[in-house]
């Protein structure tokens, strides 16, 4: 074919899906291969139909013998050639799938910084005739740009003496110039501005938008992962065609998981590229990260809610905060009713079978539309008829308008996807093509001889055999243009800036959810009321009708014990039991700040209601001054109550920091009892540590010392125990002590919450970690 003379026309290329512009030169293959450059899903369509090639200053398209036969204006021919205003059919002169050419308005600009050059189809071309063109998803914007994602009013691209800027007017979702995040910057011819789903490129005197329909290719170049000297991955490369389900199979060890956090940014690879339609993925994750969606192995759901519910405060914390209600809940019911869950939107998820489960979460995640689906085992635990209805919703989705990768340990429905990727051990390709030819290709007649081998013949090379066979040629080789950036990416990519609004409405969010998820589970609801009045009643029974010498300090260290359970109580598993849901919701920008201060308001308020409540029921009709001192501030029964109050809520973050720390939930509860006992020992009710190296150093560390320590000089019980407390400055009924007792426990809080921060980070997807 040759090079092609400049004069070669410009074309565009239209079918239902969108549109294709035809670079000159190129030579395209239509069918129903994903991997096709055109793709029609159409059954009658043949793998690949038929091939437009550039031939002189024409186009030329060919059938490849197909037996339905290729349409050229309702003719049927073997070759023809084909310009601006010709339609071509497949498989039906009269009803098959239609492909039209027409004039393309201009050459495509390719940014002068990144090299990236958009392929998406032109959506609009907007004359730059004005000072200022404002863009947001408002109706009143002079660019309309009707995505969720996008805020009312966005962004304004200004005139100035030097050409053109680029504004971000306080967006949730954020501003891009060239993938990176900006309030304010120049912007120059070809330069790629992105905007949700949007990119627009500054071209001459006009503004050309770029719409993201989903059609994107997902490059994977060269990756490798190394921890501890291992190589978890090694030189992984290989294409997932637009709208194509590739499923990622391999024994155990064999990479699977780590290719899956490389693929969407969560754990970058140590080497290698992965570029999203062109675009450097690590480099510009801040902006392509609202294109991807992420289903991990384990519910990112709140089981407690109900399905409308859950999905409903998953759009308010993931769309801008100017989002109408009713555009939230629509796009809520879309996504219910594509997923066919809606005769069960008012189920609570906990009572759904692990299909449906499934369905919810990846329901989640198309609330963004994204262009990209990942999924870690989403048939793990299905029976085979759940397994076959998972994976053909995933091909629905694919085929539908996304690229959809699923990593398995099923082999039992590999049939209905499109590409199979087999990772043998070492993180090596073994096979990478359609799933048909691949048993043939491995040597086997059953997957658990393959197995077998994988695990049993360590010797095999399988990527040498791969790399050296025709598939490696046909399916990396000739569909892997690598494009290697040309600088390092930076993990951590920066993301917006968070408004101070935006902050609250994300914090109101969260905590509206929690108060709903804590009153949908009434059986620790029951227990959270239930347990202060119970613990209560036992102090008050201990209590009589005074405090006196024999009954203060059973009734004291009742309390402090109390409010330390209390409070530790509905903390202890919080923050493990949400793990993989924070990280989710991390990904997508969640602020930390506001899920940790959500989770201490919510648990603060509880235990400090539980404090108070359990002080008032041990108190009632007692006299609480047995040394008639009156209190050092207050009423004693209020100094008191003060004390165990703010007891509870050191524990409240003592529990959260445990929670923290712990990997899993079930060592959670022998750590409560571990820290009970702490609290009982090294309170200071028992034994004396005003006066014993070491214990008296180490007791400082724990909150029921203080907590003692105010309630002793509020008694006075230096008075009443002058051997036992007499030399113990904590125990001191002075106001100085009072406050420094109370105010080394919020010290203690506050300890705790930059230790729970730094622990919340750890936890955290590495490209999130320097927010």
């Amino acid at each position: 074919m040759g090079e092609q003379p400049a004069e070669q026309p410009r074309l565009v290329l239209l079918t239902v899906g969108g549109s294709t512009p035809m670079t000159p030169g190129r030579t395209y293959v239509v069918g129903r291969d994903p991997q096709c450059d055109i793709v029609f899903p159409d059954r009658r369509v043949a793998w690949r139909h038929a091939v437009l090639r550039p031939e002189g200053e024409q186009y030329v398209v060919e059938d490849t013998g197909t037996i339905t036969g290729t349409y050229v204006d309702g003719r049927r021919v073997r070759r023809a050639t084909v310009t601006a205003g010709n339609s071509i059919r497949l498989a039906s002169a009269t009803d098959g799938p239609v492909a039209t050419l027409v004039h393309s308005p201009q050459p495509l600009p390719t940014s002068t910084r990144t090299g990236y050059r958009p392929i998406q189809p032109v959506a609009n071309v907007i004359p730059l005739n004005q000072r200022c063109v404002r863009i947001g998803r408002a109706p009143d914007n002079d660019v309309v740009v009707d995505d969720l994602l996008v805020s009312s009013r966005h962004a304004e691209l200004r005139a100035t003496d030097d050409g053109f800027e680029i504004a971000d007017l306080h967006s949730d979702s954020g501003t891009y110039l060239n993938g990176h995040i900006v309030d304010r910057s120049p912007v120059g011819q070809g330069d790629i501005v992105g905007i949700g789903h949007s990119v627009f490129v500054l071209a001459g005197s006009e503004l050309e938008e770029f719409a993201d329909t989903g059609k994107v290719w997902l490059d994977v170049d060269d990756l490798v992962v190394t921890i501890d000297d291992r190589r978890l991955l090694d030189a992984v490369s290989f294409t997932v065609p637009e709208r194509c389900l590739l499923a990622v199979i391999g024994p155990s060890g064999a990479g699977k998981s780590t290719l899956l956090n490389a693929l969407t940014g969560l754990r970058p690879a140590d080497e290698g590229s992965v570029r999203y339609d062109g675009r450097d993925l690590y480099r510009e994750y801040a902006e392509l990260r609202q294109r991807i969606g992420v289903v991990p192995q384990e519910d990112i759901l709140h089981v407690q809610l109900t399905v409308r519910r859950a999905l409903s405060f998953a759009a308010r914390l993931r769309f801008p905060s100017d989002t109408a209600a009713a555009d939230r809940e629509n796009r809520v019911t879309e996504v219910i009713d594509a997923l066919g869950l809606t005769d069960h939107a008012g189920q609570r998820i906990s009572t759904l079978s692990g299909g449906q489960r499934k369905r919810v979460s990846v329901a989640l995640e198309l609330l963004t539309k994204p262009s990209l689906l990942f999924l870690d085992e989403p048939t793990s635990g299905l029976d085979p008829g759940m397994d076959r209805s998972m994976m053909s919703l995933l091909l629905d989705l694919a085929h539908g308008g996304r690229t959809v990768v699923t990593v398995t340990h099923s082999v039992l429905n590999l049939d209905v996807c499109d590409r199979l990727l087999v990772l043998a051990p070492g993180g090596r390709i073994a096979y990478f093509g359609p799933p048909t030819r691949v048993l043939e290709f491995l040597g086997f007649d059953s997957w658990p001889e393959a197995f077998d081998a994988f695990e049993n013949d360590r010797d095999r090379d399988w990527a040498g055999e791969y790399r050296a066979s025709p598939l490696h040629e046909e399916y990396i080789v000739d569909g892997h243009e690598r494009h290697r950036p040309s600088e390092p990416a930076p993990v951590g990519a920066p993301v917006p800036a968070l408004t101070l609004r935006r902050w609250f409405v994300q914090v109101r969010t969260l905590v509206r959810r929690y108060f709903t998820v804590i009153a949908s589970d009434r059986t620790f609801l029951a227990i959270m009321i239930l347990l202060p009045v119970v613990l209560g009643l036992m102090a008050r029974a201990l209590a009589g009708s005074a405090l006196t010498v024999d009954s203060t300090i059973n009734t004291l260290l009742i309390l402090c014990v109390g409010a330390v359970l209390t409070g530790a109580a509905n903390a202890v598993r919080e923050l493990v039991k949400e793990r993989v849901i924070y990280r989710r919701e991390r990904a997508v920008g969640l602020p930390r700040s506001a899920y940790l201060f959500s989770k201490v308001f919510v648990l603060g308020v509880i235990s400090v209601l539980q404090g108070a409540v359990l002080t008032l029921v041990a108190l009632a009709w007692v006299d609480v001054d047995p040394t008639g001192s009156g209190g050092v501030l207050m009423s004693p029964r209020w100094e008191i109550t003060i004390a165990v109050a703010l007891l509870a809520f050191t524990a409240m973050m003592g529990g959260l920091l445990i929670s923290a720390v712990v990997r899993r939930e079930e060592v959670t509860m022998p750590l409560l009892v571990f820290v009970a006992i702490i609290q009982v020992i090294f309170c200071g009710a028992l034994l004396p540590l005003d006066s014993v190296p070491g214990l008296e150093e180490l007791s400082w560390f724990v909150p029921a010392r203080w907590a003692l320590g105010a309630m002793a000089g509020t008694l006075d019980l230096q008075s009443l125990f002058p051997t036992r407390f007499g030399n113990d400055l904590l125990f001191a009924p002075t106001i100085g002590s009072w406050l420094m007792d109370l105010g080394v426990l919020i010290g203690l809080s506050v300890v705790a919450g930059g230790v729970i921060n730094l622990m919340l980070r750890r936890q955290e997807p590495a490209v999130m970690r320097r927010r």
